[in-house]
């Protein structure tokens, strides 16, 4: 794990999770850079939202990293 501090921006990433309770499930995960998990969570809808709830609770406890494994910014 990288403690660096990521590029990323832990408020974008919450208002791309938040278009993908509208129908665009995994964008948030593509702007971290994890371009796989993204487009399987836009396959499958999030996995029925439950994925998208998993991550609101990483995102909100600040504890999804980018794909370099460095942690958000605020």
């Amino acid at each position: 794990m990288n403690n660096d501090i990521s590029d990323k921006s832990r408020g974008t990433a919450l208002c791309l999770w938040l278009l993908g309770c509208i129908g665009i499930c995994g964008i948030h995960r593509i702007y971290l850079g994890r371009p796989i998990s993204g487009i399987l969570q836009l396959l499958t809808g999030g996995l029925f939202f439950i994925w998208q709830l998993i991550d609101l609770i990483l995102l909100l406890c600040n504890a999804l990293e980018d794909g370099e494994g460095r942690r958000l910014s605020c």
